[in-house]
């Protein structure tokens, strides 16, 4: 993905906030490689996924126009919940010289709940199936 300016601060640095919105996006498009559309789980089977811990370490700071790689892997999995390892990653350093840089890393938990009574559900069969 590509910085934009509506991801900086006023000085062109990536706001702290929005690290979190780009590895929510890597997990969408994870669950998404198993064929689970979040909004079509939610209408058709009432489940939800909800991130319940978050441990984030960041080392650098992305800029205006960087190219990042978000990653997401599957670390480990309960009956209704699961944790990733992710980082997020400059493509070609500052200002397009040099290799890659890990800009931060983070360990994520997400649960899946019942859309209405927002209480523990089993994960769906597709997705215990693809993290076996």
């Amino acid at each position: 993905m590509r910085v934009y300016w509506e991801d900086t601060d006023g000085g062109g640095i990536v706001y702290y906030a929005n690290y979190l919105k780009f590895m929510e996006r890597a997990r969408t498009e994870w669950l998404r490689s198993f064929g689970l559309d979040q909004s079509r789980l939610a209408r058709e089977r009432g489940l939800i996924f909800t991130i319940v811990e978050v441990q984030i370490e960041y080392r650098r700071p992305a800029r205006l126009d960087d190219e990042l790689r978000v990653s997401c892997v599957a670390e480990a999995q309960g009956r209704a919940s699961f944790a990733f390892r992710q980082e997020i990653v400059r493509v070609a350093g500052e200002g397009g010289r040099g290799g890659e840089e890990l800009i931060a890393s983070a360990r994520t938990r997400a649960a899946c709940l019942d859309r209405e009574s927002l209480k523990p559900r089993p994960l769906p069969e597709e997705l215990l199936n693809g993290l076996n």
